[in-house]
């Protein structure tokens, strides 16, 4: 994956646009989690060092092509201000006659942050004229936003085709951490996938039947794949019909494949999802009626575990119960901490799989905490071919 980065590219006293991914949480107009902030730091900290003018965009939410005041980007320039100990000037507008003056009386190292880039309509249409609007704006483009690069949206590839495009420094490192999953994995090499939709990961799993040595399956998806093979699931959450006869295609090519498809093998379930539920476990093929189940049962979080330990390289994506309640997380928090202890590459998929090994105090062991869930899986699926990624220019 030899893309050229920021530092293969002269940005001294240029007008640097940068796409980053800001779209964090927010909670009365102030960022209650900064850590996709933070991860863009080292790009703007050494675009700054070199003299350049550095121009962010990025989106924020889902405002519905027009401007919401709940997604306005004034709190997200106040925090990284605080994070640079300098200061950002935040613009109300993406593009126009306004932001153009601003830029052109930026000095060097100045830092501005455009308007959020979904309050125009021609964002997500990846139209031409908005594309053609920023790239007015500056000499190179920049594209530090690996959470948004599977997406071909204006500011994420439209704008690359006006200006010598590379990557920036958190990109980088998520290529060079995933290359490795489709190029050359460790082995054992052992995948682990939760969450709730089979088909939102059937491309990711039959590509990994063909590459890795242990898949693991846990999460909601796993009762799909209990429902294909005709086990009692009672009221689990299960995707019925298309989900069903997905789960069946992967356990028919399972069979055939040298990879090991692993599905748990007891489960705790409850009557209601909620904390104080009564629970207990019981064999996965055996559900009873009026119960569901939520967390992968303690033999196989044990299973699960040993294996993961004795990987030489793991990838996880998706929980393995809802872990945000204590009754259900001891599945997670087993797969967690089997990463933590793994000698081998660990990585991690993005989504509710970075927030429980963050919960969990545990971020820090991994190899690489991937920035982007579902850019991360679409990268794997498509042997690293993604619309952000493939516009920038090569080594």
């Amino acid at each position: 994956m030899a893309k050229k980065t920021v530092r293969d590219i002269d940005v001294v006293g240029k007008r640097v646009l940068v796409r980053v991914d800001f779209n964090v949480p927010l909670k009365d107009g102030v960022v209650r989690d900064d850590t996709r902030i933070r991860a863009a730091l080292p790009t703007i900290i050494y675009l700054r060092s070199q003299g350049a003018k550095t121009i962010l965009t990025s989106h924020l939410g889902r405002p519905k092509k027009q401007p919401k005041e709940g997604l306005v980007m004034d709190p997200v320039a106040a925090r990284l201000s605080e994070l640079l100990d300098v200061p950002v000037k935040k613009l109300d507008e993406l593009t126009g006659a306004a932001v153009e003056s601003v830029v052109q009386q930026m000095k060097p190292g100045d830092v501005v942050l455009l308007e959020n880039s979904r309050f125009d309509p021609r964002e997500e249409k990846n139209d031409p004229s908005l594309a053609a609007e920023l790239a007015g704006l500056a000499d190179v483009y920049v594209d530090d936003a690996f959470g948004t690069a599977h997406r071909a949206h204006a500011t994420t590839a439209g704008v690359a085709e006006h200006l010598p495009a590379v990557a920036g420094f958190l990109v980088e490192k998520e290529l060079e951490a995933l290359d490795t999953l489709v190029t050359s994995p460790g082995r054992p090499f052992v995948v682990v996938l939760g969450g709730a939709k089979v088909t939102d990961k059937i491309g990711v799993i039959e590509k990994f039947l063909d590459v890795a040595d242990d898949i693991l399956v846990g999460g909601a998806m796993a009762f799909t794949f209990f429902k294909a093979q005709g086990w009692s699931v009672g009221t689990s959450l299960v995707e019925e019909d298309e989900g069903v006869a997905v789960a069946k295609r992967i356990l028919d090519k399972a069979a055939s494949s040298y990879c090991n498809l692993l599905l748990p093998e007891d489960v705790v379930v409850a009557e209601k999802a909620e904390a104080d539920a009564e629970t207990k476990v019981v064999k996965a093929d055996a559900i009873p009626d009026g119960w569901m189940g939520l967390d992968i049962g303690p033999a196989t979080a044990a299973t699960y575990a040993g294996t993961i330990m004795g990987a030489d390289e793991v990838f996880w994506n998706g929980p393995m119960g809802m872990f945000e309640v204590d009754a259900f997380a001891a599945g997670t928090k087993a797969v967690a901490e089997a990463m933590a202890q793994c000698k081998g590459m660990t990585i991690v998929g993005g989504g509710d799989s970075v927030a429980a090994v963050n919960g969990f105090g545990l971020a820090d062991k991994m190899a690489h905490v991937s920035t982007g869930g579902g850019a991360s899986l679409e990268f794997i699926e498509n042997d690293g071919v993604l619309p952000g990624v493939t516009v920038l220019q090569d080594k």
